[in-house]
């Protein structure tokens, strides 16, 4: 996946202060979570409105692609991404049910959210910082 995500069953955003949103995507089979992403990003240019992600988090259970993952199989993984390019990916967590994945992804961003807009600038050169 690439900045956008892909089309998603159900797709919101949602501000995270300043320059920054979170853009999640899910896809629901039969009440069963097949597949999400969540994806953190800042807001590098208000006029073109360029986005760049931040961190990544994805499930896949059809594993289609290399770019997904299967939480159920793999467990849960974040990807950190450096001037468009995915840089790194961390695993978080043993396999686990994509539901209980789904919410580890939202306490784990809210408990690092600050630390990665801040990386994010200071790699980028943005001085204007994270409120």
């Amino acid at each position: 996946m690439s900045d956008d995500p892909r089309d998603y069953d159900k797709e919101f955003t949602a501000p995270e202060g300043g320059p920054v949103r979170r853009r999640t995507g899910i896809d629901v089979d039969q009440g069963e979570l097949t597949r999400f992403v969540v994806q953190l990003e800042y807001l590098l240019d208000p006029i073109t409105e360029e986005w760049a992600t931040v961190v990544r988090y994805d499930h896949d259970n059809l594993g289609s692609d290399e770019v997904t993952h299967d939480v159920t199989e793999e467990g849960l993984h974040i990807d950190i991404y450096r001037d468009g390019e995915k840089v790194d990916s961390n695993e978080l967590t043993p396999p686990l049910p994509a539901k209980k994945a789904l919410d580890t992804v939202e306490d784990h961003l809210a408990e690092h959210l600050e630390g990665y807009v801040r990386r994010f600038e200071r790699w980028q050169g943005i001085k204007r910082g994270y409120p």
